[in-house]
Protein backbone atom coordinates (compact mmCIF):
# COMPACT_ATOMS: atom_id res chain seq x y z
CA UNK A 1 0.00 0.00 0.00
CA UNK A 2 1.61 3.25 -1.08
CA UNK A 3 1.69 6.48 0.93
CA UNK A 4 0.13 9.75 -0.11
CA UNK A 5 1.66 11.46 -3.14
CA UNK A 6 3.04 14.99 -3.01
CA UNK A 7 1.29 17.62 -5.04
CA UNK A 8 2.65 18.17 -8.51
CA UNK A 9 3.66 21.79 -7.87
CA UNK A 10 5.79 20.80 -4.85
CA UNK A 11 7.59 18.14 -6.88
CA UNK A 12 8.41 20.61 -9.63
CA UNK A 13 9.71 23.16 -7.03
CA UNK A 14 12.05 20.63 -5.47
CA UNK A 15 13.46 19.72 -8.86
CA UNK A 16 14.01 23.40 -9.68
CA UNK A 17 15.86 23.95 -6.38
CA UNK A 18 18.12 20.94 -6.94
CA UNK A 19 18.97 22.16 -10.40
CA UNK A 20 19.80 25.63 -9.07
CA UNK A 21 22.16 24.45 -6.29
CA UNK A 22 24.07 22.09 -8.53
CA UNK A 23 27.40 23.38 -9.80
CA UNK A 24 27.29 24.78 -13.34
CA UNK A 25 28.47 22.73 -16.31
CA UNK A 26 28.23 19.56 -14.25
CA UNK A 27 31.19 20.53 -12.03
CA UNK A 28 31.30 19.06 -8.49
CA UNK A 29 30.52 21.18 -5.43
CA UNK A 30 33.39 23.58 -4.54
CA UNK A 31 34.68 23.85 -8.11
CA UNK A 32 35.21 27.20 -9.81
CA UNK A 33 32.31 28.57 -11.77
CA UNK A 34 32.79 28.90 -15.49
CA UNK A 35 33.37 32.66 -15.51
CA UNK A 36 36.05 32.57 -12.80
CA UNK A 37 37.80 29.62 -14.43
CA UNK A 38 37.82 31.33 -17.81
CA UNK A 39 39.20 34.53 -16.28
CA UNK A 40 42.06 32.67 -14.56
CA UNK A 41 42.89 30.72 -17.70
CA UNK A 42 43.00 33.95 -19.65
CA UNK A 43 45.20 35.71 -17.06
CA UNK A 44 47.18 33.16 -15.01
CA UNK A 45 49.54 35.91 -13.86
CA UNK A 46 46.83 36.97 -11.42
CA UNK A 47 47.64 33.86 -9.39
CA UNK A 48 51.40 34.09 -9.82
CA UNK A 49 51.40 37.71 -8.65
CA UNK A 50 49.52 36.98 -5.44
CA UNK A 51 51.94 35.66 -2.79
CA UNK A 52 49.26 34.64 -0.34
CA UNK A 53 47.40 32.68 -3.00
CA UNK A 54 50.58 30.96 -4.19
CA UNK A 55 51.49 30.09 -0.61
CA UNK A 56 48.02 28.59 -0.10
CA UNK A 57 48.34 26.52 -3.28
CA UNK A 58 51.72 25.16 -2.21
CA UNK A 59 50.35 24.37 1.24
CA UNK A 60 47.42 22.49 -0.29
CA UNK A 61 49.85 20.46 -2.38
CA UNK A 62 51.95 19.60 0.68
CA UNK A 63 48.84 18.42 2.51
CA UNK A 64 47.83 16.27 -0.44
CA UNK A 65 51.13 14.41 -0.78
CA UNK A 66 51.33 13.61 2.95
CA UNK A 67 53.90 14.09 5.70
CA UNK A 68 56.22 11.32 4.50
CA UNK A 69 56.90 13.01 1.14
CA UNK A 70 59.16 16.05 0.75
CA UNK A 71 58.29 18.43 -2.04
CA UNK A 72 61.69 19.71 -3.18
CA UNK A 73 60.10 22.19 -5.56
CA UNK A 74 57.98 23.66 -2.76
CA UNK A 75 60.99 23.94 -0.47
CA UNK A 76 62.96 25.65 -3.23
CA UNK A 77 60.15 28.12 -3.81
CA UNK A 78 60.01 28.86 -0.08
CA UNK A 79 63.77 29.46 0.00
CA UNK A 80 63.51 31.78 -3.01
CA UNK A 81 60.66 33.66 -1.39
CA UNK A 82 62.67 34.15 1.82
CA UNK A 83 65.63 35.38 -0.21
CA UNK A 84 63.38 37.77 -2.14
CA UNK A 85 62.01 39.15 1.12
CA UNK A 86 65.55 39.77 2.39
CA UNK A 87 66.55 41.48 -0.85
CA UNK A 88 63.46 43.68 -0.75
CA UNK A 89 64.19 44.62 2.86
CA UNK A 90 67.79 45.48 2.00
CA UNK A 91 66.62 47.47 -1.01
CA UNK A 92 64.20 49.47 1.13
CA UNK A 93 66.95 50.12 3.70
CA UNK A 94 69.31 51.42 1.00
CA UNK A 95 66.61 53.72 -0.39
CA UNK A 96 65.79 54.99 3.11
CA UNK A 97 69.47 55.65 3.86
CA UNK A 98 69.94 57.45 0.55
CA UNK A 99 66.90 59.61 1.25
CA UNK A 100 68.18 60.45 4.74
CA UNK A 101 71.60 61.36 3.34
CA UNK A 102 70.04 63.57 0.68
CA UNK A 103 67.82 65.26 3.25
CA UNK A 104 70.78 65.78 5.60
CA UNK A 105 72.90 67.23 2.81
CA UNK A 106 70.16 69.69 1.87
CA UNK A 107 69.84 70.73 5.52
CA UNK A 108 73.58 71.38 5.87
CA UNK A 109 73.64 73.34 2.61
CA UNK A 110 70.87 75.60 3.90
CA UNK A 111 72.76 76.07 7.15
CA UNK A 112 75.92 77.02 5.23
CA UNK A 113 73.98 79.62 3.25
CA UNK A 114 72.72 81.05 6.55
CA UNK A 115 76.34 81.38 7.73
CA UNK A 116 77.18 83.48 4.67
CA UNK A 117 74.28 85.93 4.97
CA UNK A 118 75.34 88.25 7.88
CA UNK A 119 76.98 91.58 7.07
CA UNK A 120 78.99 91.91 10.30
CA UNK A 121 80.41 89.75 13.07
CA UNK A 122 77.75 90.52 15.72
CA UNK A 123 75.06 89.51 13.22
CA UNK A 124 77.01 86.35 12.45
CA UNK A 125 77.12 85.39 16.13
CA UNK A 126 73.47 86.27 16.67
CA UNK A 127 72.43 84.24 13.64
CA UNK A 128 73.96 81.07 15.02
CA UNK A 129 71.14 80.60 17.50
CA UNK A 130 68.45 82.57 15.67
CA UNK A 131 68.87 81.21 12.12
CA UNK A 132 71.32 78.32 11.85
CA UNK A 133 70.15 76.29 14.86
CA UNK A 134 66.52 75.97 13.63
CA UNK A 135 67.75 74.86 10.20
CA UNK A 136 69.88 72.12 11.77
CA UNK A 137 66.96 71.19 14.07
CA UNK A 138 68.94 71.70 17.27
CA UNK A 139 67.95 73.67 20.35
CA UNK A 140 71.34 75.26 21.04
CA UNK A 141 74.27 76.28 18.87
CA UNK A 142 77.24 77.89 20.60
CA UNK A 143 80.71 79.05 19.56
CA UNK A 144 83.42 78.85 22.19
CA UNK A 145 86.80 80.62 22.10
CA UNK A 146 89.71 79.89 24.39
CA UNK A 147 91.72 82.90 25.60
CA UNK A 148 94.02 83.75 28.44
CA UNK A 149 91.04 85.36 30.19
CA UNK A 150 87.41 84.32 30.51
CA UNK A 151 85.92 87.70 29.63
CA UNK A 152 83.24 87.34 26.95
CA UNK A 153 82.90 90.42 24.69
CA UNK A 154 79.74 92.40 25.31
CA UNK A 155 76.96 92.80 22.76
CA UNK A 156 77.36 89.33 21.23
CA UNK A 157 74.66 87.50 23.21
CA UNK A 158 75.10 83.89 24.29
CA UNK A 159 76.04 82.64 20.82
CA UNK A 160 79.72 83.35 21.58
CA UNK A 161 81.38 82.40 24.84
CA UNK A 162 84.99 82.89 25.88
CA UNK A 163 86.46 80.23 28.16
CA UNK A 164 89.82 79.77 29.90
CA UNK A 165 92.68 77.82 28.38
CA UNK A 166 92.20 74.04 28.51
CA UNK A 167 88.41 74.19 28.77
CA UNK A 168 87.78 72.93 25.24
CA UNK A 169 90.00 69.88 25.67
CA UNK A 170 88.24 69.14 28.95
CA UNK A 171 84.83 69.40 27.31
CA UNK A 172 85.86 67.15 24.44
CA UNK A 173 87.05 64.46 26.82
CA UNK A 174 83.89 64.69 28.91
CA UNK A 175 85.67 63.02 31.79
CA UNK A 176 86.71 60.11 29.57
CA UNK A 177 89.78 59.21 27.57
CA UNK A 178 90.74 62.24 25.53
CA UNK A 179 90.13 61.77 21.76
CA UNK A 180 92.23 63.15 18.96
CA UNK A 181 92.04 66.90 18.78
CA UNK A 182 90.30 66.98 15.40
CA UNK A 183 87.59 64.47 16.25
CA UNK A 184 83.92 65.39 16.16
CA UNK A 185 82.21 64.12 19.29
CA UNK A 186 78.60 62.90 19.17
CA UNK A 187 77.28 61.80 22.55
CA UNK A 188 74.73 62.20 25.30
CA UNK A 189 74.89 65.58 26.97
CA UNK A 190 77.67 65.72 29.56
CA UNK A 191 77.49 67.67 32.83
CA UNK A 192 80.58 69.65 31.89
CA UNK A 193 78.73 71.39 29.02
CA UNK A 194 75.51 72.22 30.90
CA UNK A 195 76.41 75.86 31.51
CA UNK A 196 77.31 76.33 27.84
CA UNK A 197 73.87 75.29 26.60
CA UNK A 198 72.17 77.65 29.06
CA UNK A 199 68.50 77.59 29.99
CA UNK A 200 67.39 74.37 31.64
CA UNK A 201 70.37 72.03 31.03
CA UNK A 202 68.23 68.97 31.77
CA UNK A 203 66.36 69.55 28.52
CA UNK A 204 69.50 68.97 26.43
CA UNK A 205 69.81 65.21 26.03
CA UNK A 206 72.47 64.84 23.32
CA UNK A 207 75.17 67.06 21.85
CA UNK A 208 77.73 67.44 19.10
CA UNK A 209 81.14 68.98 19.79
CA UNK A 210 83.10 70.16 16.76
CA UNK A 211 86.61 71.48 17.43
CA UNK A 212 87.98 74.19 15.14
CA UNK A 213 91.67 74.68 14.42
CA UNK A 214 92.05 78.35 13.51
CA UNK A 215 95.70 78.08 12.59
CA UNK A 216 99.06 78.95 14.17
CA UNK A 217 99.07 81.71 16.73
CA UNK A 218 95.32 81.47 17.39
CA UNK A 219 93.45 79.97 20.31
CA UNK A 220 91.32 76.89 19.59
CA UNK A 221 87.58 77.21 19.12
CA UNK A 222 84.66 74.83 19.51
CA UNK A 223 81.15 74.53 18.07
CA UNK A 224 78.62 72.93 20.42
CA UNK A 225 75.17 71.80 19.29
CA UNK A 226 72.58 70.58 21.77
CA UNK A 227 69.33 68.70 21.18
CA UNK A 228 66.44 67.64 23.39
CA UNK A 229 66.29 64.38 21.41
CA UNK A 230 68.47 61.74 23.04
CA UNK A 231 68.98 60.00 19.69
CA UNK A 232 69.82 63.14 17.74
CA UNK A 233 73.57 62.72 18.28
CA UNK A 234 75.21 59.37 19.02
CA UNK A 235 78.64 57.86 18.49
CA UNK A 236 77.30 55.42 15.85
CA UNK A 237 76.37 58.21 13.44
CA UNK A 238 78.52 59.46 10.59
CA UNK A 239 80.16 62.88 10.76
CA UNK A 240 80.84 63.71 7.08
CA UNK A 241 78.15 66.38 6.82
CA UNK A 242 79.08 67.93 10.16
CA UNK A 243 82.72 67.97 9.08
CA UNK A 244 81.78 69.82 5.90
CA UNK A 245 79.73 72.29 7.94
CA UNK A 246 82.70 72.80 10.28
CA UNK A 247 85.09 73.48 7.40
CA UNK A 248 82.82 76.16 5.97
CA UNK A 249 82.20 77.57 9.45
CA UNK A 250 85.97 77.80 10.04
CA UNK A 251 86.59 79.66 6.78
CA UNK A 252 83.75 82.12 7.45
CA UNK A 253 84.98 82.67 11.01
CA UNK A 254 88.55 83.28 9.87
CA UNK A 255 87.25 85.87 7.41
CA UNK A 256 85.56 87.77 10.25
CA UNK A 257 88.62 87.48 12.51
CA UNK A 258 90.87 88.97 9.83
CA UNK A 259 88.69 92.04 9.75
Amino acid sequence: MSGPKAPADQTEGAATTAATTAAPDGAPDGALDGATRAALLARPELILGDRDLMRALIGARDTEVGDNVIDIRGRAMQALEDRLNRLESAHESVISAAYDNQSGMNTVHRAVLALLEPDDFPSFVEGLQASVAPILRVETLRLLFETGTAATPEGLGNGLQVVPEGTIAEMLSGGRRAPRGDDIILRRAAPITERVHGGDPRQIRSEALIPLNLGPGRWPALIIMGSTDEQRFSASQGTDLLRFFAQVFRLVLLGWLRE
